[in-house]
């Protein structure tokens, strides 16, 4: 086709999805749209350079007009998401597919982002997963075991959520360029399963993760429209959830929700990557923007408290719904004591956001999804939300959203220790294929490593003494205990010496180089076949 190339692999049924009339369809989004996207990364890189020079972030004044009109409203719920009280992660394998939409949850975020390796097998399989499960013809087998589709009434909503607007697809090319991995991800769903959804009584639904201003808000609301136009789907089928995990966009909510209005469906906390997006935005800012290790940041630390709670009053203002954040555990069929602990910790995380305000919540194991539909049927009984509860006792100004400094913790070797650990097992998993890793019975994706890596970036950068040891973090330590740490993970069976040596050199280079890579996830991709 004129101007487009495919460079990865065809396998097998991978042309019925990338139909010559599907590929037209990536290339005119990226033809027509594709060069703001470039201008929007421009602009948050001069942002950053703004921040590493001493500014700060804010409300914004152009925008007061909007955030003071109380009369708009974004659309009213579509099919399918009128109830949301508990929602199911995963990546789109035939395993996880299946077990999602059987899960008992309300909805499927269907995750080509953060859960998934970016493997271009996985990137269109996925989208072959998606088609067949609409179409019921996806099956999967493990030994004896056999996985089907319940009955279609039974299924949750899926929701897809595409890659953030940072990366390229580098396997298609579009007059010589590669595309944006999120046009990519969009418009293959949207061209093969907009119509089907609609013939099935839903639509074609979306998160949109990793979002920084309400102009990539707007983007993609231009997608939106334009695609619509493209294929003749009714104006606002289209509904989409936006992920508020970076911390420029904690400051421009009730914009994001104007510009997407005719096509939202809502905001969701993104917790772990937020916390990513804290230390890499203040990263050159000495120990004003410092957490402890971690685990010992909870959602109760005054600065996520705002942030949380002004989501859910930003989002119930405008009538959208407010997501909570995941629970990550996953249940051990071999340790009851570890689970006792650990679901009191599950029950008290939804009791909190059922109880702030939130409409509903993320699970990344379908044993959890009971637990979390329990705490939330507690509250709205028969109701499909709490968009009612308007949180007028809400009031977070800009010095809450920044109070980091008043997050109360430590960073201890043992912290440190299993930064290391955690970042080693995930990228040596992201780079054989895997991108949702359970790991000390935890659910965990590119998040835990981005966190991970970054705080020790910036613990080596500001000198940091570990509470427990009096030891201080640099360099020639953490060489150290990365390699103490693969020595340990060494004697453990099914252990890839090959692979774990890719992920130690990339765990260096992103974690140890003076210069800090944006996203962990750009030199892994460019490693990656």
């Amino acid at each position: 086709m004129d101007g487009i190339e495919i460079t990865g692999p065809v396998l097998d049924r991978f042309e019925e999805i990338l139909t010559p009339e599907a590929l037209a369809f990536v290339a005119t989004l990226q033809r027509e749209l594709g060069a703001r996207r470039l201008a929007l990364l421009d602009a948050r890189a001069t942002r950053q350079a703004e921040l590493s020079a001493g500014g700060t972030l804010g409300f914004p004044a152009e925008t007061r007009p909007i955030r003071e009109d109380d009369t708009w409203r974004v659309a009213d719920p579509a099919p399918g998401l009128e109830d949301r009280r508990v929602e199911i992660t995963g990546p789109v394998d035939k395993k996880m597919t299946i077990n999602a939409l059987n899960s008992g949850a309300k909805v499927w975020l269907a995750d080509f982002e953060d859960a998934n390796s970016p493997l271009w097998e996985n990137c269109v399989s996925g989208h072959l997963n998606l088609r067949d499960a609409l179409d019921r013809t996806i099956d999967f087998s493990a030994g004896e075991k056999t996985y089907a589709l319940r009955p279609a009434a039974e299924l949750a909503t899926v929701v897809v959520r595409p890659r953030g607007w940072h990366l390229d697809e580098k396997h298609l090319l579009v007059d010589g360029a590669p595309v944006s991995a999120s046009l990519f991800d969009f418009a293959l769903y949207f061209f093969h399963c907009a119509q089907r959804q609609l013939d099935a009584g839903r639509g074609p639904y979306f998160y949109l993760p990793k979002i920084e201003s309400y102009l990539e808000a707007r983007l993609w609301n231009d997608v939106f429209t334009r695609a619509q136009e493209l294929l003749g789907i009714p104006y606002g089928t289209i509904r989409a959830t936006v992920l508020i995990e970076t911390y420029p966009a904690a400051f421009e909510m009730e914009e994001i929700l104007y510009e997407l209005r005719d096509h939202c469906a809502g905001l969701n906390a993104g917790r772990w990557d937020y916390l990513f997006s804290v230390i890499k935005k203040f990263r050159t800012r000495g120990r004003e923007f410092l957490l402890p290790e971690r685990n010992a940041v909870t959602m109760t630390a005054p600065f996520m408290r705002a942030y949380t709670e002004l989501l859910v009053r930003s989002c119930h203002k405008r009538g959208a719904h407010a997501i909570g954040g995941m629970a990550a555990f996953i249940p051990s069929r071999r340790d009851p004591s570890v689970n006792t602990t650990a679901l009191e910790k599950v029950r008290a995380d939804k009791t909190r956001e059922s109880g702030d305000g939130f409409d509903g919540s993320w699970v990344a194991h379908p044993d959890l999804v009971p637990i979390c539909r329990e705490v939330f049927d507690s509250v709205l009984g028969d109701r499909p939300d709490q968009r009612d509860r308007l949180r007028a006792d809400v009031q977070v100004s800009a010095a809450d959203l920044l109070a980091v400094s008043e997050t109360p913790g430590e960073i201890t070797e043992a912290g440190l220790r299993n930064n290391v650990d955690v970042a080693l097992r995930y990228l040596a998993a992201w780079m054989g294929g895997s991108g949702a890793v359970g790991i000390h019975n935890l659910m965990e994706d590119a998040a835990t490593a981005e966190i991970s890596r970054s705080q020790i970036w910036q613990w080596i950068h500001n000198d940091i003494e570990l509470a427990d040891t009096g030891k201080v973090v640099t360099r020639d330590l953490v060489e150290r205990i990365i390699g103490e740490e693969l020595t340990a993970i060494k004697a453990e069976p099914g252990y890839d010496e090959a692979r774990y040596a890719q992920a130690a050199a990339l765990f260096k280079e992103v974690a140890l180089d003076d210069d800090f890579a944006e996203f962990l996830t750009l030199p892994a991709y460019d490693r990656m076949p």
